[in-house]
């Protein structure tokens, strides 16, 4: 038999980290928002992700000038659009380097 107990315990999985500074969303609200754009962008985006460890982290403060609502629909649609084309690139970028990891013949 070639299937044992430890082969079918394998399981591949994303696991997802999420850093919201409170120095770049003061306010909470705005923090969940981020948040929750991001999972359902990983959600959106599920099967052309590569399994493993991801960590996304809000680089640049959320200007409350621009947006003065904490949890604005303008807010949440250009977070969206931010997020689609982040994990877009990231999909590009880690299926081509699993691509160039698998010697020639072997697929």
């Amino acid at each position: 038999m070639d299937n044992s107990v430890d082969d079918r315990l394998k399981v591949v999985t994303l696991r997802l980290g999420l850093v919201v500074p409170k120095r770049h969303a003061r306010r909470s609200v705005t923090r969940t928002l981020v948040k929750a754009q991001i999972r359902a962008g990983v959600r959106r985006h599920l099967e052309h992700l590569v399994a493993g460890d991801w960590v996304i982290r809000l680089r640049a403060p959320i200007d409350r000038k621009q947006f003065p609502s904490a949890r604005s629909e303008v807010l949440a649609d250009l977070l969206r659009a931010e997020v689609d084309v982040l994990l877009g690139d990231a999909a590009r970028r880690a299926r081509r380097a699993v691509a160039q990891a698998i010697p020639a013949g072997v697929a």
